[in-house]
């Protein structure tokens, strides 16, 4: 059976225990893995390592013992309970072995979980399971996690009512991050709200969010667009501690102002424009940047982006003038620009 869509989340979260075996592939091996613990723990429950009732091998193994899989599946345990073989990292070369203890798999033998890299059509491994009658076959692809998969996982942590601006920065902070630190984000969430009846919100998703490196370029370019000329000097120097280049906080100002005028230039209008953008900007600083294209308008931060273009270029040049005071004094220019000319 191939699943697809949103039936491959639905069955990896409670896999079907009649069934002989379950074949996971996909390009992102931490999107596998993630998808690979969660089903082996839905068939197995709690304790199957302590228990041993969870056999590990590698497609390796069987290239060198290919009897070893059907011993393991027949194997009975000391412990009752149902029982998982895991085959990882397994390639075509496996496909006989695997082939054979199908043949052999009768109801009480053990569950075979099989996870392998991105499989062409023609790989025996897909074929093998794509005919069997019964096996399983989950294709994981390089989509973030949706609405209904998100929810299940707060749900298992106990977090039942989300409100719908904070599930629409979740998702937006799905297509954000790697899927392990967003698996993460919603754990911390989970106990962060653990004993909490209040409505999640996006100031929390924010604070318990991955911090980023460039967090203070990001607090620097976000000064600038508010006009807080002000405050550029401090975060100047504390940029500068860190070692980032003028040059990088340049190209920085440039992807800022070039997302603002993508969302200014909408048709929906700027909020519209924000939700469009690639890769997604969520939370607080999806408001924040709405303001700031608000603020500025179309011409104003064309007039920005040509003044950013040439700095880049002098940062880039020959000259001799001190990088980092070219930078500054672009930046401070920026910020006591006049705009909101459309």
């Amino acid at each position: 059976m191939l699943l697809k869509g949103a039936e491959i989340a639905r069955y990896l979260a409670r896999p079907d225990p009649t069934r002989p075996a379950l074949l996971i592939y996909g390009q992102d091996p931490m999107r596998v893995a993630l998808k690979r613990a969660e089903s082996v723990a839905a068939l197995t429950g709690p304790g199957a390592d302590e228990e041993m009732r969870l056999t590990r091998l590698s497609g390796a193994d069987l290239r060198k013992d290919g009897a070893s899989l059907l011993d393991e599946v027949k194997a009975v345990g000391f412990f009752p309970g149902p029982r998982v073989v895991l085959v990882e990292d397994t390639g075509d070369t496996a496909a006989p072995a695997i082939a054979s203890a199908l043949e052999a798999w009768a109801p009480g033998d053990a569950v075979i979980v099989v996870t392998a890299g991105a499989l062409a059509k023609s790989s025996a491994l897909r074929k093998l399971f794509e005919s069997h009658k019964s096996a399983v076959v989950a294709p994981i692809y390089d989509d973030p996690m949706g609405e209904d998969e998100i929810m299940r996982l707060l749900d298992a942590a106990g977090l039942r009512t989300v409100p719908q601006a904070a599930m629409r920065d979740l998702l937006a902070l799905a297509r954000a991050v790697e899927p392990g630190d967003f698996r993460q984000v919603l754990e911390k969430i989970g106990l962060y709200k653990y004993g909490d009846d209040s409505p999640l919100t996006s100031e929390e998703i924010a604070a318990l969010a991955p911090a980023t490196v460039e967090g203070d370029v990001d607090s620097l370019i976000d000064a600038v667009a508010d006009g807080r000329a002000d405050a550029l000097a401090p975060l100047m120097q504390r940029v500068a501690t860190q070692g980032i280049l003028p040059v990088t906080i340049c190209i920085a100002a440039l992807r800022h102002f070039r997302a603002l005028h993508m969302a200014a230039a909408d048709p929906g209008g700027p909020a519209a424009g924000v939700g469009r953008l690639r890769p997604p900007v969520w939370g607080p600083r999806r408001d924040r940047m709405t303001r700031q294209a608000q603020a500025w308008g179309m011409r104003a931060l064309e007039d920005a982006l040509r003044h950013l273009v040439d700095t880049d270029l002098a940062l880039r040049s020959s000259s001799r003038a001190p990088a980092a005071a070219v930078m500054e004094r672009a930046l401070i220019r920026l910020a006591m620009m006049p705009r909101g000319r459309r």
